[in-house]
């Protein structure tokens, strides 16, 4: 079931998020919105314990407003879990713009409604040997090197923007859409449950989940 929500923050920011199962037996996708954080986890695997590690780091995540900090305290709340997760953190600056972390092959993209720029590289036996100039097999793509229990001071992604819309999603969503299939859907009044339905139109076999700030 395709779970949609819009949520004002103060004045400035609007944030919409929207999830779906799709064809999976278990929703291992979360999110979360602090007051000035966002955040998308996506499970490892298919089953109850991704999608609690999932919930968890999620929440966990989305108390801090430096994104770094926040992957460390999801790392934390792994702890009592079995599960494990891939993650994106955005924080909103007060001055404008989003500073993003990230652990694994969930992605950030930012936008200015003309041109969507990817924030995040995954963290994929893929993208490591796609920038030693090897073209890696399409298995690879899939294949993570780096989790939310792995994350460390030093292995996480950080990246930064000025854009003033932000967009984050688990590989069920950027998977079918492509990078422009996002473009064509954020270059109008783009939102999270327009991503997350034309993915799964698109023949999304995952679980899909989209969280647009604005």
């Amino acid at each position: 079931m395709l779970i949609d929500r819009t949520m004002p923050l103060g004045t400035a920011l609007t944030v919409t998020y929207a999830r779906d199962r799709g064809p999976r037996r278990y929703n291992a996708d979360a999110y979360a919105a602090g007051r000035r954080t966002f955040v998308v986890v996506d499970g490892v695997g298919d089953s109850a314990a991704a999608a609690e590690a999932a919930h968890a780091a999620a929440q966990a995540a989305a108390l801090l407003t430096d994104p770094a900090a926040a992957i460390l305290a999801a790392r934390d709340a792994l702890q009592v879990h079995t599960g494990d997760a891939v993650i994106v953190v955005a924080v909103a600056r007060p001055g404008g713009g989003f500073d993003v972390a990230w652990a694994g092959d969930a992605r950030a993209y930012a936008s200015n409604g003309d041109e969507l720029v990817q924030l995040t590289t995954d963290h994929t036996v893929a993208e490591y040997f796609r920038e030693r100039g090897v073209v890696p097999g399409p298995k690879m793509e899939h294949v993570v090197t780096n989790t939310v229990r792995h994350a460390t001071p030093e292995n996480i992604g950080r990246a930064a923007t000025r854009a003033p819309r932000l967009v984050l999603a688990s590989d069920g969503v950027y998977g079918p859409l492509g990078h422009e299939g996002i473009a064509a859907i954020m270059s109008g009044q783009g939102s999270a449950d327009r991503l997350v339905r034309a993915a799964l139109h698109a023949g999304g076999t995952d679980n899909a989940t989209a969280l647009v700030v604005s």
